[in-house]
């Protein structure tokens, strides 16, 4: 099996793990830019250079393409092979791929929390329609509920409503009470100010209700209605398309694995970036939810960190606790109220890949037992939508990650299965 070597080696290219590339590349070390996508930019910065539509993507795209940075496009970290070492899947064959230091912006993903009817067609993450579409699905003229918390509702609204959807009703969760307690903040932080009044201009006539949440989706074949809870009571709305999402999760699958420690879900830090394990940093929404600026900055850091460039990394840090301090403002505003809880009937289903009903993991006394007595989690998608659900409902946590981290082809695997489970490191072959 081949194998590459870079001084940096940098897991995700949205804007944490461009950020990083960047920084970094100012000192001269060799990067190897790693992404599971066709293009750079991430989930957030879709599309690659040619697509992206702000001047802020362009610009941290063009500053991570050098000639000290190889990106690596399609790209799957299956396992870490030793303390230096991963094997990564290509499209033309896997490789191990050696780094002096590692930085991990592998983002974050959607949460969703199980409600009767919530596997109906038509029922989707708030971001993944957002995708979708811009992918090509036709929207034009499609009724549109989109329901349950934080900033990324108003921004998948108003993205739908310019696409030609009818948006019949934005669900928010949380309270008017809290929204305006943190409507009276953003003045004192100008430029989420201007993005808020720009969505609010977006989405004018669009009904916004807080205290609203889905309790149920309904339908036949598809999904054709959902019932929305709030302080008037239940309401029954007609639609093709619920966009439902209550905030977002962190990735921290490949960090569990590699030995770096977890803290509230998410992958601990210090002041620099860096983990608890010698020479691998983390920057992003893997470290906690934080926003684009903060990914950025946390990005900014971790890079020049790793290259040795302490100066610079100490020159982002007062800006980073500031967009931290509008960070925790959101935490507070957008917490999930506890209602959510009892949305769950006997016989909803909480793990969608082994079709695990409420009913059969509420018994349970934790992540383990449920996944040995139920197969919960042990689907293809290994607990990424079931684990974040059941650490909502039960608090429960997931305590290990086996590799592979994601799915790979069984060629890539064959060969390093001894590798990936002793840790030992092994010369190359050509």
């Amino acid at each position: 099996m081949r194998g590459l070597s870079f001084d940096i080696v940098i897991v995700g290219a949205g804007p944490a793990g461009l950020a990083a590339a960047a920084s970094a590349a100012r000192s001269g070390a060799s990067i190897g830019l790693l992404d599971d996508n066709p293009r750079i930019g991430g989930q957030i910065w879709r599309g690659g250079i040619e697509q992206v539509p702000t001047l802020q993507a362009r610009r941290w795209m063009a500053r991570a393409t050098t000639d000290t940075i190889t990106a690596l496009q399609r790209a799957r970290v299956l396992a870490p092979l030793s303390t230096d070492t991963l094997l990564v899947e290509l499209p033309d064959g896997a490789v191990k791929l050696h780094f002096k230091r590692l930085i991990l912006a592998t983002g974050a993903r959607e949460r969703f929390l199980p409600f009767p009817g919530w596997t109906l067609p038509g029922v989707m993450g708030a971001g993944g329609l957002q995708a979708l579409v811009k992918g090509g699905l036709p929207i034009e003229g499609q009724r549109v509920v989109v329901a349950g918390s934080g900033p990324l509702l108003l921004a998948v609204a108003s993205s739908l409503t310019q696409k030609g959807a009818r948006v019949q009703y934005i669900a928010e969760q949380t309270t008017w009470t809290k929204l305006a307690a943190f409507g009276l903040r953003l003045p004192g932080y100008p430029k989420q100010l201007r993005q808020a009044s720009a969505l609010g201009w977006g989405l004018r006539g669009v009904p916004l209700h807080a205290d609203a949440w889905v309790t149920g989706a309904h339908g036949t074949e598809r999904l054709e209605t959902v019932t929305i809870q709030s302080r008037q009571g239940q309401t029954e709305i007609a639609c093709d398309y619920l966009a439902c999402g209550f905030g977002l999760w962190p990735n921290t699958e490949l960090a569990t694995a590699l030995g770096c420690e977890i803290l509230d879900h998410a992958v601990r830090v210090d002041p620099w970036q860096h983990t608890s394990r010698q020479d691998i940093y983390c920057a992003g929404e893997a470290t906690g939810i934080g926003g684009l600026d903060l990914a950025l900055l946390e990005g900014q850091i971790a890079g020049f960190a790793a290259s040795g460039q302490g100066e610079a990394a100490r020159a982002c840090l007062p800006e980073r606790e500031r967009t931290q301090s509008f960070t925790r403002h959101l935490e507070h505003t957008f917490s999930l109220r506890p209602e959510l809880k009892k949305l769950s009937s006997a016989d909803t289903i909480i793990c969608r890949c082994e079709d695990v009903t409420y009913q059969e993991v509420q018994r349970h006394p934790g992540w383990r037992s449920a996944k040995l007595q139920t197969r919960c989690g042990m689907g293809p998608c290994q607990g990424r939508i079931c684990g974040a659900a059941t650490a909502f409902l039960f608090g429960w946590t997931q305590d290990s990650v086996r590799p592979p981290v994601t799915v790979g082809r069984v060629s890539s695997l064959i060969h390093t299965q001894e590798d990936a489970h002793s840790h030992q490191p092994e010369e190359d072959t050509q």
